[in-house]
């Protein structure tokens, strides 16, 4: 059966949620019809224009990119401009683009875990976690009336927890009130006091739903006032976030984990670069695929012996040797992220796509002398 780009919208909306891109980032669907079939699709990291020849020669409905093709600054797609000569390109062929930056790299699975897959890492958390940012909904209502109101709690959003989903916790007591004249009672009657056997429904959702779930409550809850009380709960380390640190399988000294990178990653033109002692024994190592410095106190602070990731400039790295912080391997940009491409790749393919990523470096620098 075909499957429409609103379908696969979803699902890489599931796998990378919109809300863990930052705020500064541009992410989902930039062209294409939702109601459009996809067949062929192809994945890759930068929106280049050998990129969107390959796609558009393929016979592609939907080109998959982690970097914004469009960010910031923009204010024109016209053909005389290099960024909208391609989306007119796309447009003509019937090529859909969509993108999976920052919540990509957040996500879990995301482009980190590609590249601590690909490096061996084992019991990989997050390097830099985000903090959950979750409500508890308390919900009285007739016994009857509660599995309708928990059904409209659960269709807006509330009780995922992790890997689960409709999760409640709910407890039977006695409920009671007086309505005052101007009320309009659906038990009971205006001036008498009554007690009415309530289920107490407990749920969690995430602070950002919480207009969609009043509404699903007040819509479904029999009362003309619902009871519910609403509570804040602290942030806690989550299990999505930048970065990754785990553990190798076997302790290398750093000169013997370059050159296993080397063989695992996809190269750059001047390959992998190290600062550090390389002789130094490392087994725990943090990983940032694309241009992770900000993370190298993060990665520090997780007790890594060394951090992989791309960009690391002259200055921040002389500046955390001389901190004592771990070893810095910078194997590119382009190669700490495309690991990435393969995991999308599997996600297109579940949908009965026939997805491909584009194999050809696409990192701006290609010479090395």
């Amino acid at each position: 059966m075909t499957v429409t780009l609103a379908q696969i919208v979803a699902d890489l909306d599931a796998a990378y949620p919109p809300r863990l891109a930052q705020n500064w980032d541009s992410v989902g669907l930039v062209c294409g019809d939702p109601a459009a079939p996809v067949v062929r699709a192809l994945v890759c990291v930068d929106v280049t224009p050998a990129v969107v020849a390959r796609a558009v020669a393929d016979g592609c409905e939907l080109v998959v990119a982690h970097h914004p093709l469009l960010l910031r600054g923009v204010d024109s797609v016209a053909t005389t401009t290099p960024k909208g000569a391609l989306i007119h390109t796309l447009i003509r062929a019937g090529c859909a683009l969509y993108t999976a930056h920052t919540n990509a790299d957040s996500a879990r699975p995301g482009v980190s875990d590609a590249l601590a897959d690909l490096l061996g890492l084992q019991r990989t958390v997050a390097l830099q976690p985000i903090p959950s940012e979750l409500d508890k909904w308390i919900v009285m209502v007739p016994v009857g009336a509660a599995e309708s109101v928990r059904a409209a709690l659960f269709a807006a959003g509330a009780g995922a927890i992790g890997d689960y989903r409709r999760c409640s916790w709910s407890v039977v007591g006695t409920g009671q009130f007086e309505p005052l004249p101007g009320a309009s009672p659906t038990i009971g009657a205006v001036g008498i006091l009554s007690e009415v056997a309530e289920a107490r429904i407990e749920v969690v959702a995430p602070r950002g739903a919480r207009a969609g779930l009043l509404a699903a409550l007040r819509a479904a809850h029999p009362y003309e006032e619902p009871a519910f009380d609403v509570v804040e709960l602290a942030g806690l380390p989550s299990g999505v976030g930048l970065g990754r640190v785990g553990e190798l399988d076997k302790e290398m000294s750093l000169r013997e984990f370059v050159a296993f990178a080397r063989q695992r990653l996809p190269g750059a033109a001047w390959g992998i670069r190290a600062a550090g002692d390389p002789d130094r024994r490392l087994r725990r190592i943090a990983v940032c695929g694309g241009a992770g410095d900000s993370l190298i106190g993060a990665a520090a602070a997780a007790g890594a012996d060394a951090f992989v990731t791309g960009d690391l400039r002259h200055h921040v790295v002389d500046e955390a040797l001389r901190a004592g912080g771990p070893a810095l391997i910078d194997a590119g940009h382009w190669a700490t992220e495309f690991p990435w491409c393969a995991q999308a790749v599997g996600l297109l393919a579940a949908l009965g796509v026939d997805a491909a990523a584009y194999p050809e470096p696409t990192d701006p620098f290609v010479l090395h002398a």
